[in-house]
C-alpha cells in the first residue's frame, strides 16, 4: 500500500535559540517562537487526513503535533525517534572549545568513523540501531497513508538516510531547520522524497499574522 510520510522537526527551544547541544538528555519545552512555528505548520497542514502520529519520547515533539493530536489522531511515542545523545556535552554553552570538539567529531563521522561518540553519548550507529523498529512501523501493511512523523535534528539526517537506504556517512546532505518538512512517498518497497527542507509554512503564516 502507498503511505505518505511527512517527517518534520520540532519547533524552537530556548537551548536551540542559544545554539546549546540538546540531546536525548534533555527534555526542554518549545519557547514562544517554537510554539509559532508548531502553530503555522497546524494551519497549513490540519486538513491533511493523517491516520497515524509518531513522535520521540520528549516533549518538545509533542508539543510540536499537540494541535494535531487534540483531533483525537492516534498517537505512538518512540525512543527510537529521540535526539541523538550528546552525552558529558549536552546543556553546555556553545562555547569556542565546545564547537572544536563538535567540529571533529563531525569530520569523524564523514569520514565513515560512524561508531565514535562523546562520553556517556551516541555514536550514529546507536542511533541507527535503534531507529530500525520506527522503519518496521512506518512500512508495516495496514490501512495507515498518511503519517506524521515529528523527531529532532541529528536523528532526523540519521532517519532519512535509513529511509533513502544511503550511507550514514552522508547525514549532512539533509538540511534541517525548526518545523522543516521532509514528505516522502512509500511505495511498497523504496521511499522517494518528494518535498525537501520545506519550510514554507512558516512564510506563508508569517505573511498572514
Amino acid at each position: 500500500m502507498e503511505k505518505f510520510i511527512y517527517l518534520i522537526r520540532h519547533g524552537e527551544t530556548d537551548l536551540n535559540k542559544r545554539g546549546v547541544m540538546q540531546g536525548r538528555g534533555m527534555d526542554t519545552d518549545l519557547n514562544e517562537t517554537g510554539r509559532q512555528q508548531a502553530e503555522a505548520f497546524y494551519q497549513a497542514y490540519k486538513d491533511v487526513p493523517f491516520d497515524k502520529i509518531y513522535t520521540s519520547t520528549l516533549k518538545r515533539t509533542h508539543q510540536t503535533v499537540q494541535r494535531f493530536i487534540a483531533d483525537g489522531i492516534p498517537w505512538t511515542q518512540y525512543a527510537g525517534l529521540d535526539e541523538l545523545a550528546w552525552g558529558i556535552y549536552e546543556g553546555q554553552e556553545s562555547t569556542e572549545d565546545v564547537k572544536i570538539v563538535f567540529d571533529n567529531l563531525m569530520k569523524s563521522w564523514s569520514a565513515g568513523d560512524l561508531h565514535l561518540k562523546f562520553e556517556r553519548g551516541e555514536s550514529p550507529l546507536d542511533v541507527h540501531k535503534r531507529q530500525l523498529e520506527v522503519l518496521e512501523k512506518l512500512i508495516e501493511q495496514n490501512d495507515a497513508k498518511n503519517i506524521l512523523v515529528c523527531m529532532h535534528g541529528r536523528a532526523m539526517r540519521l532517519f532519512l538516510c535509513l529511509l533513502m537506504n544511503l550511507p550514514l556517512y552522508e547525514m549532512d546532505r539533509f538540511p534541517h531547520k525548526n518545523t522543516t518538512l521532509y514528505k516522502l512517498k512509500y511505495d511498497g518497497e523504496k521511499f522517494e522524497i518528494l518535498e525537501f527542507n520545506n519550510t514554507d509554512h512558516l512564510t506563508s503564516y508569517c505573511a498572514q499574522d
